[in-house]
């Protein structure tokens, strides 16, 4: 009970308060619009956040982070333009009600799933706070060291008919974060003579770069568009009443986003399709589904929504981001020399809990705030993309200079942002890139601590916890072998039918 009163205490800061207020209703906005998303505006807010205490800078970006999806399905519903990524799959089913004349009902169900699995996930987050401070202590350098290999194994992993070239992304972010001077050694690494490179590249001048500056080079070369959301009528409760009718749905969506929330590298996209699919597979309309069907709607904002919370559980306990927002919100603990893992649990658990009723409060402000500025964020949404981009590349260089003061951050952030460009344009996954700097640093870090303790390889899986990890790797990188064989023979049987074809003609 202490740990409860000492989170409240810490929540009800007047700084925390509108900290919160600032990040969850900007959040909905940014999610609103489409071409800007939560990655650039929490990549745009972070060198702000580092002048505030911690539980300040987090509760605006978790504001940020948790409220975005309950507006990105607002143009997903009314105009087929998912205002973030995640939001893609609510458009299958919520734009159809919208021709139908059921935009309300659409935007209202959208708001009470999004709120379903937004505390849900919090709720399973404090329900497990004790066994993560029990779990979090037994693990040391090694277990953290194969948790991170893991995790950027499971991101590569992810990115299914990309996975080669996330795997690429993923090892040039590990060589990123080599750059410059080694902490242990004193010698320089890779900088090739050049000053400038001394220091390393930061990964917040990479995270500027790569997520706002290549999003403002995008809208920037594409061609302008102003979209069109017209105003909807009624009553915003009724989706609450309506919900009910499918709460099955909406729980196992949401579990699913917890389970696969916690895993890092499959996140909301996964945690949808897996719900979406359960959904229709036991409706008792199942054709219905892409064509308006409310329980396809309610299993995919559940879904997206429970996420965030889970998200933080790897964080929190191990400090291992699962996706790119968590690992820009990592940035922020070390800044403020709160490092997240065993100790956090021990040293900061005020912080902890104070994190856990944020997401509460963020979640009832975002709910009541929809059910009475829908229309207000239609007219929001009518921005001009060029001018959208011009902002972002504004607030982005504003943001990089600020760091250091300095015109090569500036410089490095722009290339950053040419090569963001390019993978867009390219279609090839970012989110390895800086999870690999993430990751590639702790992994490093860890090994090296654990290295004077091995006297052979196998003493690095001497522990449970430890050797428990790397069954999963094995695990994960088995059956990945075991799809790509089976995918493999099935492309041949018909090249081996058609041959047989040809020769019996």
């Amino acid at each position: 009970m202490e740990n409860l009163y000492a989170g409240l205490e810490m929540l009800a800061r007047w700084d925390v308060i509108l900290a919160l207020f600032i990040g969850s209703i900007g959040g909905v906005i940014i999610g609103a619009i489409p071409g800007v998303g939560p990655a650039v505006a929490i990549a745009i807010l972070l060198p702000a956040t580092f002048s505030l205490d911690p539980i300040v800078g987090l509760t605006m970006l978790l504001g940020i982070y948790g409220s975005s999806m309950y507006g990105g399905a607002i143009p997903a519903v009314l105009i087929n333009t998912p205002g973030t990524a995640v939001n893609a799959l609510t458009s299958y089913d919520g734009y159809p009600m919208t021709k139908k004349g059921e935009g309300h009902r659409a935007i209202s169900l959208a708001y009470s799933a999004s709120f379903w699995g937004g505390i849900f996930g919090i709720g399973c987050l404090i329900l497990l706070s004790p066994v993560l401070a029990l779990v979090a202590p037994m693990f040391g350098s090694r277990e953290i060291f194969l948790a991170a290999l893991l995790g950027i194994i499971l991101v590569v992993l992810a990115h299914r008919g990309q996975i080669f070239a996330a795997g690429v992304l993923a090892m040039f972010g590990i060589f990123l974060q080599t750059l410059g001077l080694d902490a242990v050694t004193y010698t320089q690494r890779y900088t090739f003579g050049y000053s400038f490179l001394s220091s390393g590249v930061n990964l917040i001048v990479a995270v500027l770069g790569l997520f706002a500056l290549s999003q403002a080079f995008f809208l920037l070369t594409a061609p302008d568009s102003v979209p069109d959301a017209k105003p909807v009528q009624g009553k915003m409760t009724s989706g609450i009443k309506e919900l009910m009718k499918h709460k099955r749905v909406a729980t196992v969506a949401s579990t699913l986003g917890v389970v696969l929330g916690m895993i890092p590298g499959t996140g909301e996209f996964t945690a949808q399709f897996m719900s979406y699919t359960y959904a229709q597979k036991t409706s008792k309309n199942p054709e219905k589904f892409g064509k308006g069907s409310p329980e396809g709607l309610v299993a995919s904002e559940a879904a997206n929504n429970a996420v965030p919370a889970a998200a933080m559980i790897p964080l929190l306990a191990l400090g291992i981001p699962g996706e790119a927002l968590t690992a820009m919100m990592l940035s922020v603990f070390y800044v403020h020399n709160v490092i997240p893992g065993p100790q956090l649990f021990q040293n900061n658990i005020d912080l902890v809990y104070g994190l856990y009723f944020a997401l509460i409060l963020l979640n009832v402000i975002v709910m009541i705030f929809l059910l009475f500025s829908t229309n207000l964020l239609t007219k929001i949404i009518r921005v001009p993309t060029r001018f959208l981009g011009v902002v972002i590349l504004t607030l982005s260089f504003v943001g990089v200079y600020s760091l250091r003061n300095s015109l090569t951050d500036c410089m490095i952030s722009a290339v950053f942002g040419v090569l963001g460009l390019i993978l867009k344009r390219l279609n090839l996954p970012i989110v390895p890139i800086i999870l690999g700097m993430v990751l590639g640093g702790i992994m490093e870090v860890k090994l090296r601590s654990a290295m004077p303790r091995l006297k052979t390889p196998f003493d690095m899986i001497d522990r449970p916890i430890s050797l428990f990890l790397f069954a999963i790797i094995i695990l994960v990188l088995s059956l990945h072998l075991r799809t790509l064989v089976k995918e493999y023979r099935s492309q041949q049987k018909p090249e081996d039918h058609d041959l047989h074809d040809s020769q019996t003609r």
